[in-house]
């Protein structure tokens, strides 16, 4: 569900002129005074730089350097508790796979310029709206597709070998465990939102225990892809934020009337039984039983909830993002959101 099919005319006019500033005034907060300078520390090259020299020195830097993280990336991520971090670090270095690997991340990613400034914009709107957030540290890896952004101890990881682009080809070997779907949002585009996304669930949000519903489990959704919408920077499509194609998007847009319809017809809005409401839910190449040939999006609900939030956000201009984001009463959220798309 993650490009928009149809433009305003105003977009167009401000296209073709070549104005480079969005053409609506933008009502953001000014953030420039807010000190956050995002460096992304390089373990996957201090790692790799290791190859062919002193395995117990390179392990004795690494340690001292990145700590909690090596720890985690040592024996979670890459290895177990069983063989000692020399004995993990050789086998990598063996294995010609880690160096194709380590060559095609190296070429995609010479250095993370523009993913620090995106998180370092991303990061000064969060603490605009969390001053009292610690902002981790931020160190790139490579683990073989299976951490995309962890987070731990003082950091949040980047598994770059996750955003090679959807057309690599390491991911057209890789299909059985990570579908194509998945696969085409692995692209740079997304290293921002999905480690904002991170972070924002990890550190700032925690779901209530007592979502149990549909309804609230929508909405708190809803809740954290708008929050996204505030911090992230403007330039982030829809589409990226909750991992739509184009065609997706378009999909959802067209037949939001029909999504509403459909979960009222059904009374699926209480249901509390979570098989019969993941599939609203749970990524997917679309959502079973809806649309015709597998043209429908995933995440339906997901994609509702965002769109009551944003309804809710316009008819109370006097709420903040804060005040939204512990109010956990979705259906009052849904009431005053007067929600009830029409078809255009």
């Amino acid at each position: 569900m993650k490009d928009k099919i149809t433009q305003k005319p105003l977009y167009l006019i401000c296209l073709f002129a070549l104005i480079l500033v969005s053409c609506k005034q933008s009502n953001r907060p000014d953030v420039s005074n807010i000190n956050v300078d995002v460096k992304i520390e390089r373990f996957d090259i201090d790692l790799f730089a290791g190859k062919g020299k002193n395995v117990a020195q390179t392990d004795a830097v690494l340690q001292k350097k990145y700590n909690f993280f090596y720890d985690d990336y040592i024996h979670k991520m890459v290895g177990t508790p069983e063989y000692s971090n020399p004995e993990i670090i050789n086998t990598l270095y063996n294995d010609t796979a880690y160096s194709d690997l380590m060559k095609e991340v190296q070429s995609v990613y010479p250095n993370l310029k523009l993913q620090e400034e995106g998180l370092t914009e991303t990061f000064k709107y969060i603490k605009y709206y969390y001053p009292n957030i610690k902002v981790p540290r931020f160190i790139s890896f490579v683990s073989g597709f299976s951490y995309p952004t962890p987070i731990g101890e003082g950091y949040l990881g980047i598994g770059l070998d996750t955003f090679l682009g959807k057309d690599s080809k390491f991911y057209r070997g890789i299909v059985e465990s990570v579908p194509l779907y998945l696969s085409r949002r692995f692209t740079p585009d997304n290293i921002v939102p999905r480690v904002a996304e991170t972070f924002a669930h990890e550190e700032l949000f925690t779901e209530p225990d007592g979502n149990r519903t549909l309804l609230s489990k929508m909405i708190f959704q809803g809740k954290i892809l708008y929050f996204l919408d505030e911090v992230l920077p403007e330039s982030v499509a829809d589409s990226t934020k909750i991992g739509y194609t184009s065609n997706q998007l378009g999909w959802v847009q067209n037949f939001e009337p029909d999504i509403w319809a459909y979960f009222l017809e059904n009374n699926t809005l209480y249901e509390t039984d979570y098989q019969k409401i993941q599939v609203y839910l749970s990524d997917g190449p679309f959502t079973p039983g809806l649309g015709e040939n597998r043209e429908s999006a995933p995440k339906l609900g997901v994609w509702t909830g965002w769109q009551i939030v944003k309804k809710y956000m316009k008819e109370h201009p006097d709420v903040s993002l804060q005040q939204l984001m512990t109010n956990n009463d979705a259906q009052k959220i849904l009431n005053e959101s007067k929600y009830k798309p029409k078809k255009k």
